[in-house]
């Protein structure tokens, strides 16, 4: 019905079951290797790491567009469509991350796998920016994520990272882990402007 208020139960419920997907198709490219000595792990383990190192990336986004929608009291068509938007590119994790791992860390797959994290990372900020603008000038998101240096580092990172990946793999994958590492240390600002805006009433 024109008008009608959305809530965001569905997208929420939706997106947790899309982001469970991606992990568990990221895990169904663990092979069991045919072989009980534990040698027989050492070609894995190439595949191994790129999945751990995904799992965070995965775990991070995870976490993070759980706490942005706690800001969300209704969604429109472009909210929807702007989380589709990042879920597509969230969902292009298991194949990068399969490509990179069983290539030993190529420079294209390398690429490749940045181009994706980077691509994530503006559509989360697509995500983000449309939910400030549509909370109006009192946005609590916006009070939440300040002057969000983490979101504006990552994406310049990320493209450090896909020219490096032709010259030197290694410095690619230090800087996707930094990257990580970065968002892996526990976000309190929305948590913190929740917590103010409950304390408030």
């Amino acid at each position: 019905m024109e008008g009608a208020v959305m809530g965001k139960a569905r997208m929420e419920a939706f997106s947790d079951g899309v982001i469970a997907v991606i992990i568990t198709v990221m895990v169904l490219e663990l092979k069991v290797p045919h072989s009980e000595d534990i040698a027989s792990l050492s070609p894995l383990l190439p595949v191994f790491l790129t999945y751990v190192l995904s799992f965070i990336y995965v775990g991070i986004y995870w976490n993070n567009h759980h706490h942005m929608l706690h800001t969300v009291h209704k969604v429109s068509g472009s909210l929807l469509w702007a989380n589709l938007h990042l879920l597509f590119w969230l969902s292009l994790i298991p194949f990068t991350t399969g490509w990179m791992g069983e290539n030993h860390f190529a420079a294209m797959p390398t690429a490749l796998y940045g181009a994706v994290l980077l691509m994530a990372a503006i559509a989360y900020w697509i995500l983000q920016q449309l939910i400030i603008a549509a909370q109006g000038p009192d946005s609590l998101l916006r009070k939440a994520v300040g002057g969000d240096w983490k979101g504006k580092l990552s994406p310049f990172v990320y493209v450090i990272a896909i020219a490096a990946a032709f010259k030197a793999q290694w410095i690619s994958q230090l800087l996707y882990l930094a990257v990580a590492l970065i968002w892996l240390v526990p976000d309190k600002r929305i948590e913190n402007a929740l917590n103010s805006k409950e304390g408030a009433r």
